[in-house]
């Protein structure tokens, strides 16, 4: 187990200064640096004013001692200065990350719920026609776009029955409708992937078996075949976080939430490198982080993941 977790933890890292660094090589493909593409944009500035700040921001270095120079930076903790407000980036990303996470980290927890209870009602529904309805929910709620359903609870919710303010006041249903809203899309292929895995378990002959002892439909869903088909659908909780993410910036748009969704608007309006660069990295690292947490729980799920490494092909054949 030492070993499976100094690798993956070795590869996250790995993963994390690769992106870093196709990061910063695809800013050094602009057609200038950061300092004059945001401040050409105002013609009162003098070139004097843009070398000025590009000696400050040190784009007027070679770009290996650029990208040494950023990288230990970042080692630091540092992610260099907004280029709009002057603030560091990593206390203009902070200041705004807290909601963002308490946005996307409950649409994670509600999606998963979601996921769970429709793959449950789909499996043990008394009647094949329900059960057929049921499975295909998880399309209808993947092709349902975000901003779309947003708008369509917020003039619902807002404008018709005046449940819910316009804009964020603390109450419940200003965060429990974008969770909602959010938490649909993202359980769709969590759903799909975990209903095929059930769908696959019950054609082992275990199952078969456990029948003919008598045990319940709830029993062997729960106790079995929920387990044992949990695998991909833990991979796939893993790949839809960058879904999560992008997702969370246009609920925070349609329910005018603040959130990293107003910063990257305005980072990328204003063309402030620094800032796009460091959100960035940060959506890079949130989503190597939590598939490093994926690759660490299927062990749990599944002991044959180690012995398979261990090149114990017997207990994987087992």
């Amino acid at each position: 187990m030492g070993r499976y977790l100094a690798h993956r933890i070795g590869q996250a890292l790995l993963v994390v200064w690769l992106a870093y660094t196709l990061i910063f090589l695809a800013v050094q493909l602009l057609p200038s640096d950061p300092v004059t593409i945001f401040l050409t944009s105002d013609s009162a500035v003098d070139q004097a004013a843009i070398d000025t700040m590009k000696s400050q921001y040190g784009y007027d270095q070679p770009l290996l001692v650029q990208y040494l120079q950023q990288l230990a930076a970042l080692l630091r903790g540092d992610a260099g200065f907004s280029l709009t407000s002057g603030e560091p980036v990593t206390e203009r990303i902070g200041g705004a990350l807290g909601s963002t996470l308490a946005l996307a980290g409950s649409a994670l927890g509600t999606a998963v719920v979601i996921a769970l209870a429709v793959v449950a009602a789909a499996t043990l529904a008394p009647s094949p026609v329900l059960r057929r309805a049921l499975a295909n929910l998880p399309p209808l709620f993947s092709a349902v776009p975000v901003f779309w359903l947003g708008l369509v609870l917020l003039e619902l919710l807002s404008i018709r029955l005046g449940v819910l303010s316009l804009f964020p006041d603390g109450s419940f249903l200003s965060l429990a409708v974008p969770v909602v809203v959010l938490a649909l899309h993202v359980s769709a292929p969590m759903a799909q992937v975990l209903l095929k895995g059930v769908e696959q378990v019950y054609r082992q002959p275990f199952i078969n078996v456990l029948r003919a002892k008598g045990a319940s439909p709830a029993w062997i869903f729960y106790r079995h075949a929920l387990k044992n088909a949990a695998g991909p659908a833990l991979s796939i909780l893993g790949i839809t976080v960058g879904t999560l993410f992008a997702g969370s910036v246009i609920t925070e748009t349609v329910f005018a939430r603040a959130g990293l969704g107003s910063v990257v608007l305005q980072a990328v309006t204003t063309q402030d490198v620094p800032l796009v660069q460091g959100l960035v990295l940060l959506t890079a690292t949130v989503f190597v982080a939590v598939n490093l947490l994926v690759d660490l729980l299927h062990p749990l799920l599944d002991p044959r993941i180690l012995n398979a490494r261990q090149g114990s092909a017997p207990a994987l054949a087992s």
